[in-house]
C-alpha cells in the first residue's frame, strides 16, 4: 500500500497561493527569493523517491505547462513519472503518462493508494489537499515554512469546527530560513 505525502510551500500565516509567480494574486512568486540549494536539494530527492503524483486539474495544468519543455535530472522524474489528475471538467491530459482519476475523492484516492508500493506525492493542489485532509488521507503532510507573512490569500488548512491532532516527526531549516515541518496522524 502506498501513502499519500502532501509536500507545500507556506508563508507564517498559512498562505500557500502563488508561490512560484502563478498569475492572479497581488504577491505571487514570494517563495522564490527565499530558495537556496538546501531547499533545491531536498524538494528535488522528495521528488525523486516518489512514485507518483497526485494532482488538482489547476497544478496539473501549471505544471503540464512548464515541465515538458525543461531538462535535468528534476524536470526528467516529473516528465517520466505517473500523474493522476483529480477532476471533473479536463478529459485531455496531454503531458506524458497523465491520467485522470475519474470519481468522488474519498473512493478513487483510496484506492490508488492501494494500487501503489511508494509515495504518492501531491503538491500545490489546494482543493485537492483539503479534500483529502476532510477525508482523513494525508498519510505525512510535509510543510516548508518560509519567512513571510502575506497577510490573506488560499490557505494550506480548510477551515473546521473539529480540531485535528499531528505528531512533529521531523524537522529541518535551510539556509534562507526556511523550516521544513514534517507531520504524521497519531
Amino acid at each position: 500500500m502506498g501513502r499519500i505525502v502532501v509536500s507545500e510551500f507556506v508563508s507564517l500565516d498559512g498562505v500557500m497561493e502563488a508561490p512560484g509567480g502563478e498569475p492572479g494574486y497581488p504577491h505571487t512568486g514570494w517563495a522564490i527569493p527565499h530558495h537556496g540549494p538546501g531547499l533545491v536539494g531536498a524538494k528535488l530527492r522528495e521528488t525523486l523517491d516518489a512514485e507518483a503524483l497526485l494532482l488538482g486539474r489547476i497544478t496539473y495544468e501549471s505544471f503540464a505547462d512548464a515541465w515538458p519543455t525543461r531538462d535535468g535530472d528534476f524536470a526528467d522524474k516529473m516528465n517520466a513519472m505517473p500523474k493522476h489528475v483529480v477532476t471533473a471538467t479536463a478529459t485531455d491530459l496531454a503531458w506524458r503518462n497523465s491520467r485522470v482519476l475519474a470519481g468522488p475523492v474519498g473512493l478513487s484516492v483510496p484506492e490508488l493508494r492501494d494500487s501503489v508500493d511508494g509515495e504518492l506525492l501531491v503538491v500545490g493542489s489546494r482543493t485537492l489537499v483539503h479534500a483529502l485532509l476532510a477525508a482523513d488521507l494525508v498519510d505525512e503532510l510535509r510543510l516548508a515554512v518560509f519567512p513571510v507573512i502575506l497577510g490573506f490569500g488560499a490557505r494550506v488548512f480548510p477551515e473546521s469546527s473539529e480540531p485535528v491532532t499531528l505528531d512533529l516527526v521531523d524537522t529541518r531549516r535551510f539556509e534562507t530560513g526556511i523550516a521544513e515541518l514534517t507531520y504524521r496522524r497519531p
